[in-house]
């Protein structure tokens, strides 16, 4: 039809077709990404084609308040932005109007009908940074070198290695040009920290340095300095942690220790060489906020009733599940401190050790000198604990030593990479435990995640049907229980300064808690799969991590978006 049109021809089309047979990909982006056909006439063709109006956004004025009904992070995630609303239907200019999931996420998240209409991908981007707020790199350096005369928070070094130098970028820029590099990289530092982040990501692409900020679990776009600043800051970030500022080709990992405003926060600092240059990742570790009252994991009364009682056993193991930033590691030392009393030996082993517990003896692995997970396991019975924790169980061998241990009256605790309770089990059988030794040592496992609580500066709520609800697994009696007039009440943050437009503030913990019982044991002996443990353990009452969720949506503390963010995989 593009041929017909004679928008391409046939040359031009057979040869963004054999590069879609070797590389994948859609065939219109390749089409203008071989410069056959500009972007919007394209779209202009596909919106006669489907039927679905093209706006040109570049000459669109978008309302604040329209704006703000799709979140920032979500425009961004799938290139849309809404262009208008009238009565109970939004429109959306999208880079794919024909994406049904997103159609139907947008509906349930907003309580709009959607109306789709093509956009351009470019002008999308443009449109979001526009309206967003994003800022140039050099407005973000002028803001930067503003700050910096201000006066800004003072960021110091508890231990700096000073005989690693300044580093090559930073040694070739005299000292008045230096100077604004380390204030740029302690303003970096002190506003995530203020910002309430968890990681600091600084990347290079081959036109600019990105900053972003992981808050609540999401990354956010920072006011980023120009790209010729990029090696300076790197190389400062490595003197900072005590890494070879010369080795540009490795992966390197390192650690430093700041005070900021009278707080000491540890930094753990990853640099991987990328194709642009060297991207670096900043884990902040701040001991200050750390909640270790159970009462706080935000577990439901049944769960933490369970919980309690499992932590409290004489022997036997305890596990805790999720993927990496589910907040497993402070589950674990929210047990621990529960558990810590003069009369209790507890020692645990850790990759890194993330914060200090006083009164618990913390060790770190170092697999440059042999100290491994088992290895340090291993010892740790020679030192007569009543407790113990490891960090992770990788392999058969710690798992081995683990059950050992539960098994000669040690209360253990552990995490594992799965993605629910039950898969905890499976995975034990895949490491090639005996099923007797699992059923008899394990306790309970517990997979959890996080999500978002709802900004309390900006909470509203608002009426949705039942119906749009059913497409997220919501269990009848539940759905019934919350049903007023025929509607469903649910809250949302509608975006302030409090929570940086984003109608979100703080996480909470979602949790599946399966217990260990008789039933479980028999299941585990069979080798059964790990649907049939997942079904005897709900007939006995386990919440599903989706339960968990829709649970905290009703009860106004969550969305209808980080439910499906967060367990979109968890539907029966």
């Amino acid at each position: 039809m593009l041929v017909a049109s004679g928008l391409i021809t046939s040359s031009q089309l057979n040869e963004a077709l054999e590069l879609q047979r070797t590389s994948g990909g859609k065939l219109g982006q390749l089409l203008v990404h071989k410069k056959f056909i500009e972007e919007r006439k394209l779209l202009e063709f596909l919106s006669k084609q489907f039927g679905i109006e093209f706006v040109d956004l570049r000459s669109v004025q978008i309302d604040p308040e329209v704006l703000k009904i799709i979140p920032e992070n979500i425009a961004r995630r799938y290139g849309l932005v809404a262009v208008g609303k009238t009565d109970n239907k939004l429109k959306v200019a999208m880079e794919d109007p024909l994406n049904i999931v997103v159609l139907d996420d947008l509906k349930m998240m907003t309580g709009f009908d959607i109306k789709p209409v093509f956009g351009a991908e470019s002008d999308i981007s443009e449109a979001i940074d526009r309206n967003y707020g994003t800022k140039t790199s050099q407005d973000a350096l002028d803001d930067i070198l503003k700050k910096t005369t201000e006066g800004t928070t003072e960021v110091s070094l508890v231990e700096e290695d000073a005989s690693k130098g300044g580093g090559e970028d930073l040694i070739s820029l005299n000292a008045e040009e230096a100077a604004p590099i380390v204030k740029m990289v302690n303003l970096i530092i002190s506003s995530a920290i203020k910002a309430h982040a968890s990681d600091i990501h600084i990347e290079p692409t081959y036109k600019e340095t990105k900053v972003r900020f992981r808050i609540d679990g999401v990354l956010h776009a920072q006011p980023s300095p120009p790209k010729k600043f990029h090696n300076a800051i790197v190389s400062r970030l490595k003197i900072m942690s005590t890494l070879d500022i010369s080795e540009r080709r490795l992966p390197q990992d390192g650690r430093t220790k700041l005070k900021i405003d009278d707080r000491e926060i540890d930094l753990r600092v990853s640099v991987l060489p990328c194709g642009p240059g060297e991207k670096v990742v900043m884990r902040i570790l701040d001991s200050s906020g750390l909640k270790l009252k159970l009462e706080d994991l935000g577990m439901e009364p049944e769960n933490l009733a369970i919980f309690s009682k499992c932590i409290k056993a004489p022997h036997g193991i305890n596990l805790v599940t999720g993927p990496t930033g589910s907040g497993k590691s402070t589950t674990l030392y929210s047990a621990l401190a529960t558990l810590n009393e003069p009369d209790v030996n507890i020692v645990t082993i850790e990759d890194p050790i993330e914060y200090q517990l006083e009164g618990i003896n913390q060790v770190g692995v170092n697999a440059d000198v042999g100290l491994t997970f088992a290895a340090g396991l291993r010892s740790f019975l020679r030192q007569d604990p009543d407790i113990i924790m490891v960090g992770e169980i990788r392999d058969f061998e710690t798992m081995s030593i683990a059950i050992n241990a539960a098994m000669t009256g040690h209360l253990v605790f552990s995490t594992l990479h799965t993605n629910d309770a039950p898969g905890a089990i499976t995975r034990i059988g895949m490491m090639g435990v005996e099923p007797f030794l699992t059923s008899s040592t394990l306790l309970m496992v517990v997979a959890q995640r996080l999500v978002r609580g709802i900004c309390k500066n900006c909470k509203e709520t608002y009426e949705v049907t039942p119906d749009l609800l059913v497409s997220l697994g919501v269990p009848k009696p539940l759905l019934d229980n919350n049903i007023k007039n025929g509607k469903i009440i649910l809250s949302r943050g509608r975006g302030c300064e409090v929570c940086a437009n984003t109608g979100y503030k703080g996480r909470m913990g979602i949790h599946e808690i399966l217990e260990v019982n008789d039933a479980i044991r028999a299941l585990i002996i069979e080798k059964a799969h790990a649907s049939k443990i997942k079904e005897a353990a709900r007939k006995n009452g386990m919440i599903t991590l989706r339960e968990s969720a829709l649970r905290k949506l009703f009860a106004g503390m969550t969305t209808v978006e980080e439910v499906i963010r967060v367990t979109g995989s968890d539907v029966d």
